[in-house]
């Protein structure tokens, strides 16, 4: 069996393995579902032998690939395949699985046969979405990835969980339907789902530049909901309030990379003139996106919104350096995928070792933390400075990145993106003082236990790769580089096409009206 296939199902046969066991047998199920995870885990980590790890330019092909029929009429394949962009967010996805299980080994104490279940289940989702080369094939792992986290969050979430829930489902419905009608057409004019048949299609002229426009504005949409991008982030504050901490995590640290990666994927090479010439209001939303988090989180009482906002604002660097068309900015971009996955999600883990202990959310109820708990303040401490982009740590490397590829493309870029990391530094540094410093109360004395041993294995892996990330980037960084270089040279091979790059918003849906009449 191809390894790549093997570390997609291997979470699928585990699923359906944990559904076997006695259901009343609850340490049972913990304890098979984080051994069968830490092994998807463990094989996943030989696929980086498989990838390219200098700095030459990539071919288009993809590692570990496998092509063969799935369905024949419409010719759907199972094509699947990794390159340095999505290797390492296969391996975040297999490495934050087991991570969730332990978090959640006394937390979850309602229907925990299903709960473990829907983890692996979105494990297989998000792991297929990474490498899937057909795009029916890869809608299929985008839907499959959207049951788990609907019933994490509406089953096991806090008190307003099935609004959450619901909005949730509504919003990443919208935007799939947007990419389903757009994969359609798509077969429409190439007679493939096939991506890099596709991408050779776009190449030899397929589509009129209105098409293009249509389709990429379709894609675009669906993949910046899922980001979420302003203004349609609206979703995502409420899904990781009321979700559980498990939910939190692989919602944060994985699920949103989904949208990035299908810019970065898909939105850029196939569409690249409608990309380019909409690219100046893009980084406009990004920025909006990277200030208005920051803003927002700013002044939140409860602790996982604030996280929550966070992320909006650190995603928006994300986009940013996606439509730079830079290589620091798409390199930059990438590596802030990874390095957000591991310090927000590790964000949300700490607050949710904080509710186990004080049953509550609210920044008002704590105060004092470190007296009664210093490991746990120290590791916060460490996430917090991570978080905020404190050189020799992860987060540091991808925004400086993400800044030098704006400052390249266009320097007003740089400088307003660059105030957002100022104020990341300010609502982090405000949360960290008022949860953990000053006197602690009476109820925050006798409740705030230090970390125990399982938490303590639950986040010291993520605490590491925050500084191993910070300090040993090229650990990474070459085989990024060498798929972004491919991606870019792709891109710009079909400069001769491109209309100039003025075209504005306006500019865009005349372009739209017009093609409408």
């Amino acid at each position: 069996m191809n390894l790549l296939t093997a570390v997609i199902f291997l979470p699928l046969a585990g699923c359906l393995l944990t559904l076997l066991l006695p259901k009343e047998n609850e340490k049972l199920i913990r304890q098979f579902t984080l051994i069968w995870s830490l092994l998807g885990f463990v094989i996943s980590l030989f696929l980086i032998s498989g990838v390219t790890l200098d700095l030459r330019p990539a071919s288009d092909s993809f590692a570990f690939d496998v092509n063969v029929p799935w369905i024949n009429v419409p010719p759907i394949r199972y094509h699947i395949g990794i390159d340095g962009i999505s290797l390492w967010l296969v391996i975040l996805t297999t490495l934050l699985t087991p991570i969730c299980v332990l978090m959640s080994w006394t937390y979850i104490s309602k229907h925990v046969q299903a709960f473990h279940s829907l983890l692996l289940l979105l494990e297989f989702g998000l792991v297929g979405v990474f490498c899937a080369l057909d795009l029916f094939l890869f809608f299929v792992f985008w839907e499959v990835v959207l049951v788990p986290m609907y019933f994490l969050i509406g089953v096991w979430g806090y008190d307003r969980r099935i609004y959450a829930a619901l909005k949730f489902f509504v919003y990443t419905m919208a935007g799939s339907a947007l990419m389903l009608v757009g994969i359609l057409f798509l077969y429409s004019k190439t007679g493939t789902f096939d991506y890099p048949v596709i991408l050779i299609a776009l190449q030899k002229g397929a589509l009129t530049y209105q098409e293009e426009l249509l389709l990429f504005l379709g894609f675009f949409i669906a993949f910046a909901i899922k980001v979420p991008m302003f203004p349609v982030h609206t979703w995502l504050p409420d899904a990781h309030v009321e979700a559980p901490t498990a939910g939190s995590v692989m919602l944060a640290s994985v699920m949103l990379k989904m949208g990035t990666y299908g810019l970065l994927r898909f939105c850029l090479p196939m569409f690249p003139t409608a990309a380019r010439n909409n690219a100046s209001w893009i980084n406009a939303l990004a920025i909006t996106g990277i200030l208005y988090g920051a803003l927002v989180a700013m002044v939140q009482p409860n602790m996982k919104k604030l996280v929550a906002y966070s992320s909006i604002s650190h995603l928006g660097f994300v986009v940013l350096g996606i439509f730079t068309f830079t290589q620091q900015g798409l390199d930059g971009a990438v590596y802030q995928m990874l390095n957000h996955g591991v310090s927000t999600g590790a964000l949300f883990m700490l607050v949710g070792f904080l509710y186990e202990r004080q049953h509550s959310l609210e920044i008002k109820a704590y105060g004092g933390v470190a007296t009664p708990a210093p490991h746990l303040s120290t590791v916060f401490m460490i996430t917090m400075l991570a978080s905020v982009g404190l050189p020799t740590l992860n987060n540091f490397v991808g925004e400086y990145l993400v800044l030098q590829g704006a400052a390249i493309a266009h320097f007003r870029l740089a400088v307003f993106a660059s105030i957002g990391v100022i104020l990341s530094a300010c609502y982090m540094l405000w949360l960290y003082q008022r949860v953990f410093y000053g006197r602690p109360s009476e109820e925050v004395t006798h409740h705030m236990r230090d970390l125990v041993p399982r938490e303590y294995f639950a986040i010291v892996p993520l605490i590491v790769l925050m500084v191993w990330m910070g300090m040993y980037s090229q650990s990474f960084m070459p085989s990024i580089s060498a798929s972004n270089t491919a991606a870019l040279a792709a891109i710009d091979s079909r400069k001769e096409v491109h209309v100039q790059n003025r075209t504005t918003l306006l500019a865009s849906l005349k372009e739209l009206i017009h093609v409408a009449r």
